[in-house]
């Protein structure tokens, strides 16, 4: 059957649909700037091997000067950039109001399952939530967003295991001319973003132990510490919206067609056609940022956020 690409036909679905995940990729951020992975475009991050090199899971161990310098990079670009129209209308389902007109049969928000790094979609969902008058709804909010492949902001000590969440520019005085992925140079594992900080005293203390910091990210190879909570969601998923990624890859390839075996409806949002289109229920081509908040019929919702956007 050919899917429908008919907005009235989505909006239905999406007001009887009782259990709705979202699952997002690289073309979410398309538009803000953020290169995609996969694409016919000259902006496809796999054309890039070092791409490919330092997203593997033994490169850091042996390579950590190179890795933190190209996630400090990265890091750099998602600070600059800003949450576009596509984020703040998924954002928005988390607003009562709205969801009262758009996701009407839903006892809950959404849960929105990001494959991005950029937290692009959690600035965009805290600037809805903090201009409601609810207190409670960011928190709620909260446990309906999961980061699957990890932040650019968030990384673990190797020693202490300690986690940290920040929005610094960089980490260590080391990678603060970090402009480019194009040359790299040597710097030793002593100068990179270390437990405690550059100030770091030579305490052992939980915290600032001074043992050296990894980017809290899935690489190849790892599997996705929450996947055991997405996958008993998505047994009860009767429509699973699929934005800005081919989902390809393991596990998210599977996603589609559990929920398709179980009776849910499928709807794709992508810039282009990808691999098993033509299972899907919905399929919208176009930018993300154009055609989420139509299909959701939220363009004029969100016009004060992109106004006021951080």
């Amino acid at each position: 059957m050919v899917p429908s690409s008919e907005f009235s036909e989505f909006r239905e679905a999406l007001a009887g649909a009782k259990n709705i995940i979202i699952l997002s990729g690289a073309g979410l951020s398309a538009p803000s700037g953020i290169a995609t992975y996969r694409g016919s475009g000259g902006e496809s991050l796999w054309s890039n091997p070092k791409v490919v090199k330092y997203s593997a899971h033994t490169t850091f161990n042996e390579d950590p000067s190179g890795s933190w310098q190209f996630y400090s990079y990265r890091r750099k670009l998602a600070l600059a950039a800003k949450p576009n129209a596509g984020h703040y209308a998924i954002a928005s389902l988390n607003v009562p109001k709205i969801a009262a007109r758009v996701t009407p049969s839903s006892p809950e928000a959404p849960l929105h399952v990001t494959q991005n790094l950029d937290e692009l979609s959690l600035r965009a969902l805290k600037q809805v939530t903090e201009n409601s008058d609810d207190e409670m709804l960011m928190e709620t909010a909260m446990g309906q967003y999961i980061q699957m492949h990890g932040s650019l902001f968030s990384t673990r000590c190797l020693s202490c295991k300690k986690g940290e969440h920040s929005y610094e520019p960089y980490l260590a005085a080391s990678l603060k001319d970090t402009d480019s992925i194009d040359e790299f140079v040597d710097i030793p594992v002593e100068k990179l973003p270390k437990c405690g900080g550059d100030d770091w005293n030579g305490s052992n203390r939980y915290g600032k132990c001074g043992g050296l910091l990894k980017p809290d990210v899935v690489w190849f190879g790892e599997v996705p510490p929450l996947m055991g909570e997405i996958g008993r969601k998505i047994t009860w998923c009767d429509l699973l919206i699929v934005v800005g990624t081919s989902a390809i890859v393991q596990p998210a390839s599977g996603f589609a067609s559990q929920v398709k075996e179980h009776g849910g409806k499928v709807a794709i949002f992508n810039l282009e056609r990808s691999n098993n289109d033509e299972a899907a229920d919905f399929l919208f081509l176009g930018s993300c940022d154009e055609t989420l908040p139509a299909a959701f019929g939220v363009k004029s919702d969100i016009e004060s956020y992109l106004h006021n956007r951080n």
